[in-house]
């Protein structure tokens, strides 16, 4: 299995467009040692041909251009996706849809309850059905497994997590399962395994036996400390608030990785508040302690 970073930023990017906290400021200013990230998506493949897009980025034209693999150029007009994985309704994993209304119709798999989100508050569906056909549902169900005929070799098993619906959502105050998914992903070939969740927010015994499975963990690095926002003085919620599991502190995520078997332990989805985005932070030297790598734009891993 090919899985490549396309990007590894929680909402916003970072630098944020608006926003001057000190990891922003530092890295405009140069004064901060790290790397500029897009919004969080990520490409898979069984074969380094075909490759399925997981979540689509407000950022996915740059994303493109800078993973030459997905433009082979076999035709005058081409790409390499072969199907797109929605795994939430958010505004930052779904707008880059708009971006690719030329190459509609697109194959997109979803659960019922991102379709209802998608088709109603956001109705994304609706409005690229006037580009060649738009978007062709395939419903996620949450009862078992699912293969793509992009890739058949990869079978993929979604993962209900928990968490709100967007903001814009009918239900936002009615969670369903459905609304958040992770994915398990094995390659029935090299018998390699993914668990893929970049928005998570609780772990439960069962998640962690699914997580235990895996080879690598490709999990939710979006805050170090749940207040945050707050003490970066950008804003009043907190990570729980929004379906983010914190780094640090008690049953935080590194608690929780620390406890897992897996080869290699990847967070992604980073805000642009988080510490662990400056490569000489204490932050940074602790995950590096306990073994625990922070994606970047342009990572590949193989499984």
């Amino acid at each position: 299995m090919f899985i490549q970073i396309l990007g590894s930023a929680a909402g916003g990017g970072f630098p944020q467009w608006n926003c001057n906290c000190t990891n922003c400021a530092g890295l405009r200013a140069g004064t901060l040692r790290g790397q500029a990230r897009t919004q969080s998506s990520i490409a898979i493949s069984d074969n380094g041909v075909d490759w399925i897009l997981c979540n689509a980025s407000p950022d996915i034209r740059a994303q493109l251009e800078a993973f030459p693999a997905l433009q082979p150029a076999r035709k005058p007009r081409d790409t390499a996706i072969g199907a797109i994985i929605l795994l939430d309704s958010q505004i930052d994993h779904t707008t880059g849809l708009l971006t690719l209304r030329e190459g509609c119709p697109h194959e997109v798999w979803c659960t019922e309850m991102v379709h209802q989100d998608l088709t109603t508050g956001f109705p994304l569906f609706n409005m690229l059905e006037h580009w060649n056909g738009g978007l062709k549902w395939n419903p996620i169900a949450l009862d078992g497994s699912f293969v793509i005929p992009a890739c058949p070799n990869l079978v993929i098993t979604p993962i209900p997590l928990r968490s709100s619906a967007p903001p814009y959502s009918p239900h936002r105050n009615d969670p369903h399962p459905g609304d958040n998914i992770g994915l398990f992903i094995e390659d029935r070939r090299t018998g390699g395994k993914l668990f893929y969740a970049p928005g998570l927010g609780q772990v439960s015994e069962a998640l962690l036996g699914t997580m235990r499975g895996a080879d690598c963990l490709l999990v939710d690095g979006t805050l170090w400390r749940d207040d945050e926002m707050r003490v970066r003085e950008v804003g009043d919620k907190l990570g729980s608030e929004m379906g983010h599991l914190p780094q640090s502190g008690p049953g935080g995520m590194i608690e929780v990785l620390d406890g897992l078997p897996a080869a290699r332990k990847i967070l992604i989805h980073i805000n642009n508040t988080n510490p662990i985005l400056d490569q000489d932070s204490p932050e940074r030297a602790m995950l590096d302690e306990h073994g625990i790598e922070v994606a970047f734009d342009g990572m590949s891993i193989e499984l």
